[in-house]
């Protein structure tokens, strides 16, 4: 929520820290769909609608997986009131940071709090078993993760003054450090991902198949031909001297690709 970008984001993926009762209910309420990669399927709790009995005659393989019942009286009492939190969010009314923090606190005695982990343990249900039945779902997770990791890595490169560590402060300068690190990482993904397309046009006219499905494997965050450290001295007219008529640098290129 919140992000400055105009790309409809639709799904999240993350690790398994972020597989918690009230982010599925939350993300599911908001019309998004979050997919963490869950080390540990089998330690997670699954729930079924009615009866023990019912659900192993229904589902004679999964239904003993099964083992808790939904309370889902206590959803449709407050589904309303889920409509509404989920609102609250959607509309910048409440942070995200703020509401998942106290639901996540909160104990049985809130009903509300108490309502949204019974229907985020409905929707982590369901989740569990696409996870499970779908290998193609899973590696598209781990896909996304390893590009997410891959950026991150290529921000902490970057980020190397006084070892990662944000020491402004005041708000305004810890946000002018931030956006500078966007600002640079921004760059350096940018930089990548034209070359890239260079290289890629370079292979396919020499007759090399490179398949679109394989392209979306790469991350953009190459970090390989960055100086990360000193003094950099640019001679602006000899860059410039050096680029071919296309604006580019020209290509390095190699006897053996692959």
């Amino acid at each position: 929520m919140g992000h400055a970008t105009d790309i409809p984001v639709t799904e999240h993926a993350t690790d398994t820290h972020g597989v918690t009762l009230v982010n599925f209910g939350l993300f599911d309420l908001l019309g998004l769909q979050l997919s963490p990669r869950i080390r540990d399927l089998s330690k997670i709790t699954l729930y079924r609608a009615g009866s023990r009995a019912q659900a192993e005659a229904d589902f004679p393989h999964t239904g003993p997986l099964l083992t808790r019942k939904l309370n889902t009286d206590l959803i449709a009492e407050h589904y309303d009131d889920l409509l509404r939190l989920a609102a609250s969010l959607k509309f910048g009314h409440a942070t995200a940071s703020l509401l998942v923090g106290k639901l996540s606190a909160s104990g049985r005695q809130n009903a509300l709090a108490a309502a949204l982990k019974e229907y985020g343990a409905l929707r982590r249900t369901i989740y569990a078993a696409r996870y499970l039945a779908d290998p193609a779902y899973r590696r598209k997770i781990s896909r996304q993760l390893n590009k997410g990791e891959s950026l991150h890595a290529l921000k902490r490169d970057l980020l190397y003054a006084h070892e990662g560590t944000v020491r402004a402060q005041h708000l305004e300068q810890q946000t002018e450090q931030a956006w500078c690190l966007t600002l640079v990482t921004n760059s350096v993904v940018a930089w990548t991902t034209e070359y890239y397309g260079l290289a890629v046009d370079s292979m396919r006219a020499t007759g090399r198949r490179v398949d679109d499905e394989v392209l979306a494997h790469i991350s953009p965050a190459h970090s390989e031909n960055i100086n990360f450290f000193g003094s950099i001295d640019v001679d602006i007219e000899g860059e410039l001297a050096q680029l071919g008529p296309t604006g580019y640098r020209p290509l390095r290129v190699r006897d053996t690709l692959f």
